[in-house]
């Protein structure tokens, strides 16, 4: 048997385990039985346990793409295809796997950043922003003076068209772990360097509406909106549109309030809500009104959708602001 095998055997018996009470069993196309215990991933800012709970039914079609990751990778064991697997795992919330997923690649294909960035990414799922900035920084040398690699997309976007590259990818993810750990100055230098590789409006957006944050933290008013300024209402938007109206609010082309009125026919419609949620909130303590910032924070806290950006940012400010 190949190693591979012998290596995948135990975290995907722990995927889906034979344990399960009899009454929620329900069978994949390969016969395993998705395990009905939460599994723990690691600890909120908050000092709250972040669990995750595999669900058959609603994740079906997760499941199927990560047995055919395996399926994928056993006929052709090569690096995308490992990076596929740890991707299926992250998408179903198992952080853990995908992590050792990901730490195998590294340890196989020491120059690839590609494993570095995903790594580096659900280490800041799970609230690891030290292990996330060393290997996003590490990615960051590795790719020097790579051209740009398009990153195809586990959840396609409307259109079916992958927006962003890896470099984009590294940089966005390099500033948002400095973000999360308070670091104004250092997440700047990131998404500078993000910017540069942002070559769409979609990427462009993004990018901005956290050096905008960023700026405001330190107190940089006019440098913020100066960065913002070339964002307009007729700008090609395919998937960022939560960041995009969070910078047409910061223009004041957009009333606050409309922010939470997600699209209720939305696959992403709570993700689009914890991601309004953070802007809305972080506007409001910039501009001094806590008590609203606090309450808007406790709401998309209270979505439990843990592992979300704008919900680990609103951990952030709420740690914060306890601790005043």
């Amino acid at each position: 048997m190949r190693n591979y095998a012998i290596f995948f055997s135990i975290p995907f018996f722990l995927l889906f385990s034979c344990g399960a009470p009899e009454s929620k069993k329900v069978n994949n196309k390969s016969g395993f039985i998705v395990e009905s215990e939460a599994v723990f991933q690691g600890f909120s800012l908050m000092g709250d346990s972040l669990n995750t709970k595999v669900d058959s039914v609603s994740q079906k079609d997760q499941i199927d793409k990560l047995e055919s990751a395996f399926e994928a990778y056993s006929e052709e064991p090569s690096l995308e295809n490992l990076i596929w697997i740890g991707r299926r795992e992250a998408y179903l919330g198992r952080y853990d796997l995908a992590i050792r997923t990901f730490t195998k690649a590294i340890n196989e294909y020491p120059s690839s950043f590609e494993a570095l960035r995903h790594r580096g990414h659900r280490f800041i799922s799970i609230r690891k922003f030290d292990r996330a900035i060393s290997d996003l920084e590490k990615a960051a040398e590795l790719m020097k003076d790579q051209p740009l690699q398009i990153e195809e997309d586990g959840m396609p976007n409307r259109l079916n068209i992958p927006l962003s590259n890896v470099q984009f990818n590294v940089w966005y993810h390099l500033g948002l772990a400095h973000y999360l750990r308070g670091e104004w100055e250092n997440a700047l230098q990131a998404y500078a360097e993000c910017l540069a590789v942002s070559d769409n409006d979609d990427l462009v957006v993004a990018t901005l509406d956290w050096y905008y944050m960023a700026l405001m933290k330190l107190g940089r008013k006019e440098e913020a909106l100066e960065q913002i300024a070339s964002v307009h209402e007729k700008m090609d938007i395919i998937e960022n549109d939560a960041y995009f109206k969070r910078i047409l609010m910061y223009k004041g082309k957009l009333a606050p309030e409309t922010l939470l009125s997600t699209d209720e026919g939305a696959a992403d419609q709570s993700l689009q809500y914890v991601t309004q949620g953070y802007g809305l909130g972080n506007y409001y303590l910039t501009k001094g009104d806590t008590a609203r910032a606090i309450s808007i924070f406790q709401n998309v806290l209270n979505t439990g959708y843990w592992s979300a950006f704008g919900y680990i940012a609103s951990e952030m400010e709420m740690s914060k602001l306890y601790d005043e």
